[in-house]
């Protein structure tokens, strides 16, 4: 596309962005989290958040370079400082109901080489210090997530192509997953989230007790919450806004019982945690934890965010995503799980959503937990589903019915 057509379409993500993903109020500040390659995009969301009423636009720069470079020359005992001024201006965002953005487009081998320990300890100190305190707030106001094709993520997915080359692939292969390539792309998204509702509801009526997933080296029952509800498509808060929190997003989710998971799973694709890739692994879980691991590559660093506290080890959601999502028929490798979870059927070790139980927003952490609830300060999916994969259904009186068949759905609705 030449310089012309693509800023057009930039502007259209930027309108997605505040029209779709945050479904911005007049009356709201916005606070933006993206990193210093991301500016030509943000400065196109800040208009459009001010055209839209937004009444202060507010953007938290970062390097993602700092981050490596900490890594590599701090004092290990200095790693896990986190400055007390983060979680408090987090907190008056979220407490006033403020809608906050967030751009993932980091560097998949941002880490690599890095001590795994040095990054565990970085990882779990602004975890406790800043991301578990924030949880209580997580459905008081409207959130969404989106990514840029910053340089090194896009070397990444096409190494073969000189950056600049590099960067504009990946800024049209972001736009058509996004549906910003559509003559009306907020229209496309208002008929895709009414899809993705009917599969949410479906689901939820039918109450399963677990899921069995079956797959070349895969063979495992997911036993689900009490009272779990299926979510997807949009998500309503507090603040009275209902919105669409993950740009792009093709998956339907709920909770899976914490304690009941038994066999064994094999990803299907590498997962990027904090710039380390995960490649080639498989897990096999026992009464819900994950109690053998290995990978190829990267398995240090999955022993290690497993063992960020008690609850990682154990599961806190089940999502299933057709095969042939257009994530997925793009045939592109993102090394993102923002757009490689919407092109596969994933599980997530950590921490449950509230609101995939019913009435979990209002429980204690005991309650949740005596449901089935999984609390950890972790949330990470990793991608399972393909062509190959047959998920059942499986009723609390032991009968089944096919809800999945080589990767796509079994029924319709």
């Amino acid at each position: 596309m030449d310089e012309n057509e693509f800023e057009i379409m930039l502007q259209k993500y930027a309108d997605v962005a505040v029209r779709i993903g945050l479904n911005l109020r007049s009356d709201q500040r916005l606070l933006i989290r993206a990193g210093i390659d991301d500016a030509p995009y943000i400065r196109k969301v800040t208009a459009s958040a001010y055209k839209a009423g937004a009444r202060f636009v507010d953007v938290q720069w970062a390097d993602e370079q700092i981050t490596r470079i900490r890594l590599e020359h701090a004092d290990p005992e200095t790693l896990s400082h986190v400055p007390d001024w983060m979680l408090p201006r987090y907190e008056e965002y979220y407490q006033r109901g403020d809608a906050s953005l967030a751009i993932a487009s980091s560097d998949p081998g941002l880490l690599a080489g890095i001590d795994s320990d040095r990054i565990a300890t970085m990882r779990r100190a602004v975890l406790q210090k800043v991301s578990e305190p924030l949880r209580k707030y997580e459905n008081l106001s409207n959130w969404c997530v989106m990514a840029t094709a910053a340089p090194a993520w896009a070397k990444k997915v096409f190494p073969d192509l000189p950056t600049v080359e590099a960067q504009m692939a990946l800024w049209d292969a972001i736009f058509k997953a996004c549906r910003v390539d559509q003559p009306d792309p907020v229209q496309a998204w208002e008929g895709h989230v009414g899809r993705l509702t009917k599969y949410k509801d479906y689901l939820t009526h039918k109450q399963y007790a677990a899921l069995h997933y079956k797959a070349p080296g895969t063979d495992l029952t997911l036993g689900l919450a009490e009272n779990h509800q299926w979510l997807g498509a949009q998500e309503s808060f507090k603040n009275g806004v209902t919105c669409v929190v993950n740009i792009p997003t093709e998956e339907v989710f709920t909770a899976p019982h914490k304690d009941k998971a038994d066999g064994h799973i094999a990803a299907s694709m590498p997962l990027n945690v904090s710039g380390v890739l995960i490649e080639d692994f498989s897990l096999t879980f026992e009464g819900g934890r994950a109690v053998k691991i290995s990978a190829k590559k990267g398995e240090a660093d999955l022993r290690k965010l497993l063992e960020t506290d008690g609850s990682a080890a154990q599961l806190g959601e089940a999502a299933l995503v057709p095969h042939s999502s257009p994530i997925s028929r793009s045939g592109i490798m993102f090394y993102n799980t923002l757009f490689d979870e919407n092109a596969s059927c994933h599980i997530a070790f950590g921490n449950a959503y509230r609101n995939t139980i019913a009435g979990g927003e209002d429980m204690s952490d005991e309650e949740f937990s005596a449901k089935g609830g999984n609390k950890s300060m972790i949330h990470t999916d990793f991608m399972v589903g393909s062509a190959q994969m047959d998920i059942d259904g499986i009723y609390a009186d032991g009968s089944r019915e096919p809800v999945m068949r080589g990767g796509e759905w079994a029924f319709t609705v």
